[in-house]
């Protein structure tokens, strides 16, 4: 498992983060995500360490908090030392009704920061991030609380989770101003058949040095190739809870050119998917979920496949984004004809 700077902090991260998503579900859209309990967890834990794997990401909202509950009792069930594992966890998400039970104001932040440290059973946490944008609050606000929280101790660095790139940037350029704390990460969806950031948020993240998370590289499950020609994968996420949203149309072709990549490596559509992200530059860490103990290790052997330039031009060639303005103007400007 080899190690990368999470943007350009000093923080090293491994190339696959642990995502907690299926701890603790019950019902509703965490039970379709998963419903795995304490002993799962443990297992699933174990083996992402014993992968080399560093990093353990999270989130409030994951079963109401059940998710960090979770996460926290197999670190200590493990033994493991607090000081060899990195957790990342977010808030902004609705944690209880009414207009201030959501969101990333200063009440909000400060109230479920304390209450994430509770329940995963620590005195702080590495990597804090912004679930999503709040077109409520001012940024000034909210990059405000983060710095408060990282001078008290309780974070130690500041990320973002799907946020549009104009405001990455504006969070940027304010906190550099001001001498907040600055924006370490942004966690996004990525996969071979979801290269939407290519157009603005990936420019933006090299410029600027921000680490990027990639979030379902498998696209709920679609790049495994159990879902192509309208399968229903006995039964998979895909079926239950379209999401992320996929363009099918397109998705076919690129699943041909995965299986005929896999085969030539004696491997599996999933792996080589997440060994291409493993190949883009701008890719800090990739995160994996399992709901079990084989997946996960499945999952992790993407981290030994050595793509090729033919194979990252074929693959390229079947996914890449149709041409947009600006994008297509860029490239001619200055030509004679443009």
């Amino acid at each position: 498992m080899r190690m990368r700077k999470l943007g350009n902090s000093g923080l090293f991260v491994s190339e696959l983060c642990f995502g907690a998503m299926t701890f603790g579900g019950s019902e509703g859209i965490w039970g379709q995500v998963g419903r795995l309990g304490q002993e799962d967890a443990d297992a699933l834990v174990k083996a992402a360490l014993d992968a080399g794997i560093n990093l353990f990401d999270t989130a409030n909202i994951y079963a109401y908090g059940r998710s960090e509950e979770i996460l926290g009792q197999s670190f200590r069930n493990l033994g493991v030392a607090r000081d060899d594992i990195i957790i990342a966890t977010k808030a902004g998400a609705s944690m209880r009704p009414g207009p201030n039970g959501r969101g990333a104001s200063r009440r909000h932040l400060l109230s479920e920061c304390r209450a994430s440290l509770a329940r995963l059973g620590v005195d702080h946490i590495d990597l804090y991030q912004i679930h999503a944008f709040d077109p409520a609050t001012p940024i000034e606000e909210t990059l405000d609380t983060l710095d408060t929280l990282v001078r008290a101790g309780d974070v130690r660095y500041v990320g973002l989770s799907n946020w549009a790139a104009w405001q990455v940037m504006k969070a940027i350029g304010l906190a550099q101003a001001s001498r907040r704390a600055p924006i370490t990460s942004l966690q996004a969806y990525y996969s071979l058949v979801g290269r939407d950031l290519e157009r603005e948020i990936v420019p933006m993240l090299v410029s600027e040095g921000v680490g990027l998370m990639v979030w379902s590289p498998l696209a709920g499950g679609y790049l495994t190739g159990k879902y192509s020609g309208g399968g229903t994968g006995d039964g998979g996420r895909q079926t239950e809870l379209d999401f992320p949203p996929i363009d099918r149309v397109r998705g076919e072709p690129l699943i041909d050119v995965l299986r005929s990549i896999a085969e030539k490596h004696d491997s599996a559509p999933a792996q080589i998917a997440i060994a291409w992200l493993l190949k883009q530059p701008v890719v800090s860490t990739v995160i994996v979920g399992a709901r079990r103990v084989e997946q996960l290790r499945e999952n992790i052997r993407a981290t030994r496949i050595g793509l090729d330039d033919d194979d990252l031009a074929r693959l390229d060639a079947v996914s890449r984004l149709p041409a947009e303005y600006p994008g297509w103007s860029l490239n001619g400007f200055g030509n004679r004809d443009s």
